[in-house]
């Protein structure tokens, strides 16, 4: 969950979060603040906390071997067993990153599968068939059986993957955690006052999954990039896919009731709620809709910064996903802005062609950005 031509524009991570951008829709420029919003702070404070766990597993140990499978309740042929079902999960509904995926080590590509599913299955508590059901004390239970699956305390099949994963790679807890947040988020709010809001938003539902995902995809052994700068890059990731499910789906979202576009940047167009429901392509929503794609592709070329830092196995399932997240914001723009009516989409061609060059990306190991990575 970054493409700009102008020279003006100087936003990096450097080991930290850097200033956020903010879009001026009345000027149709991108504007830069001086200072870490709150939200920026708090999701960096996840960022240390993560990198950190890197860190010590590092100075544990120099290889970079996974540890031993880890005993957990049930058998190790029932253990197989769930991570079959959460490829097959995976291989379901994520066809081109289980794609990549199989270019990874054995150990790294079931945690990964393990890690999603588990990610899909709190997404559908709200967003899924039995969501209208779906309560706060429901999240609070489904908090608490995340914190005994991190003791080695699994529920069911599923949940036993997921426990022998974070048992074995250095996994926090939080952006887990902070994943639920975003769907209690998803409950009792439908509308986001700045991007600063929404920006927090984003990290709960979204740049979470990076965080998750890079202890198990690995650090190339070669990269001079901090671990930090890499798990900002994995962040601002899942921030640009976020950015794009909300352009893409404003016309779904609309219809019902919700609104995930900040509400200052609209009225500095000279839209309103009222406009979105409306549903109609006007000069004010294509210049507004030209800011907000800007901003995400900004995020998209940090996420790139970092995805050369990788470790080689495990670069070409996020270069594929990058670079199919990338192209549906060409087509909300071939679409002339409606995202009302229409659903941008990648069509299978597109995709077809997008893997063999995520491929060749993925070859480019960080010996030649490494440099750039740090002092720019």
């Amino acid at each position: 969950m970054i493409r700009n031509n102008s020279s003006s524009i100087n936003y990096r991570f450097q080991g930290k979060i850097t200033t956020r951008s903010t879009i001026n829709a009345a000027a149709g420029e991108v504007l830069l603040g001086i200072h870490q919003s709150s939200s920026e702070q708090k999701v960096y404070n996840v960022v240390l906390k993560q990198a950190a766990l890197v860190k010590k597993k590092q100075s544990q140990s120099q290889d970079d071997d996974v540890k031993p499978d880890m005993v957990i309740p049930g058998t190790l042929t029932l253990l197989n067993q769930a991570y079959d079902r959460c490829r097959e999960v995976c291989a379901e509904y994520a066809k081109t990153f289980y794609l990549g995926t199989l270019l990874m080590t054995h150990e790294r590509r079931k945690a990964i599968w393990a890690i999603y599913v588990w990610c899909r299955r709190t997404d559908e508590l709200v967003d899924g068939p039995n969501a209208s059901h779906i309560t706060p004390m429901a999240l609070d239970r489904w908090e608490s059986r995340l914190e005994d699956l991190f003791q080695g305390r699994p529920y069911d099949m599923l949940d036993a993957a997921l426990s022998d994963t974070v048992g074995k790679f250095p996994v926090d807890i939080q952006p887990f955690k902070d994943m639920i947040e975003g769907m209690r988020l998803d409950l009792k709010k439908s509308r986001y006052k700045n991007f600063d809001e929404l920006y927090l938003y984003c990290y709960y539902v979204a740049g979470t999954v990076g965080l998750m995902s890079v202890p198990v995809m690995g650090i190339a052994p070669e990269s001079q990039a901090t671990t930090e700068s890499v798990y900002n890059a994995a962040l601002a990731l899942g921030i640009a896919n976020q950015l794009t499910n909300i352009l893409r789906d404003v016309g779904e979202d609309a219809r019902r009731g919700r609104v995930y576009l900040p509400q200052e940047e609209l009225a500095q167009a000279g839209l309103s709620d009222e406009d979105i429901f409306a549903g109609k392509v006007t000069d004010e929503w294509r210049n507004f809709m030209k800011n907000q794609i800007t901003r995400a592709r900004m995020f998209f070329d940090e996420a790139e910064k970092g995805v050369t830092q990788l470790s080689s196995a495990s670069r070409w399932p996020v270069w594929a996903s990058l670079l199919l997240y990338r192209q549906i914001l060409d087509e909300i723009e071939a679409n002339d802005y409606d995202n009302f009516t229409k659903r941008a989409y990648v069509s299978k061609a597109k995709k077809l062609t997008a893997l063999p060059l995520a491929y060749v990306r993925s070859l480019v190991g960080p010996s030649n950005i490494s440099h750039n990575l740090i002092t720019n």
